[in-house]
């Protein structure tokens, strides 16, 4: 196998990797029964006419499954973080505590858990998408060698089958973090 295949293998085969990656990381935003602070992840606060992540300005705690504290580091920007929770997409009202703010996390009702395995399935779908346009792209690139004669013929398709079993072993796994993501989703 040259080294024009191996490299165009080897970098499909990272930018695969980094798509499943990616994928996992979006379906730790999807809320399920219990508190995590990925949750919180993409939650910005107004601070001093900044947007500010939250994660920077409070700390987050988690004493009960379904129980969050969140103790602002700057007593002043207790109240900006509560309108910031209040108006995330978590659907949380958080008490204010004087020092810090608690949230108990309602269960989640069926309607609520279906409406989350819808979204993690799209997300699950995007990170397929992902893995088989990087495929698209070193296939391309692939035949571009063949075509130039850089590469025999047999051996751009041997590398095509190549590229054919990385692309189904990350689409796998996409399709596996979705599964333990509805497995999830589904235990109350």
């Amino acid at each position: 196998m040259s080294d024009d295949i191996a490299s165009i293998l080897k970098d499909a085969e990272k930018k695969m990797a980094k798509s499943v990656e990616v994928t996992k990381e979006e379906f730790t935003s999807i809320r399920t029964g219990r508190a995590n602070a990925a949750m919180f992840q993409g939650i910005t606060v107004e601070y001093y006419g900044a947007p500010t992540p939250l994660n920077q300005l409070a700390s987050l705690q988690f004493p009960e499954a379904r129980t969050v504290i969140v103790t602002p580091y700057d007593k002043t920007a207790t109240a900006a973080v509560e309108t910031a929770l209040r108006e995330s997409d978590l659907g949380v009202n958080p008490t204010n505590n004087g020092d810090n703010l608690r949230i108990v996390l309602p269960a989640l009702t069926e309607e609520r858990r279906k409406e989350y395995v819808k979204l993690a399935r799209t997300k699950a779908e995007d990170g397929r998408v992902s893995v088989r346009g990087t495929r698209g792209n070193a296939k391309k690139a692939l035949e571009k060698l063949v075509k130039d004669k850089l590469v025999g013929e047999d051996e751009g398709v041997r590398s095509e089958k190549d590229l054919d079993a990385l692309t189904k072993k990350y689409v796998e796994q996409v399709d596996q973090a979705l599964a333990a993501k509805e497995t999830e989703l589904e235990t109350i």
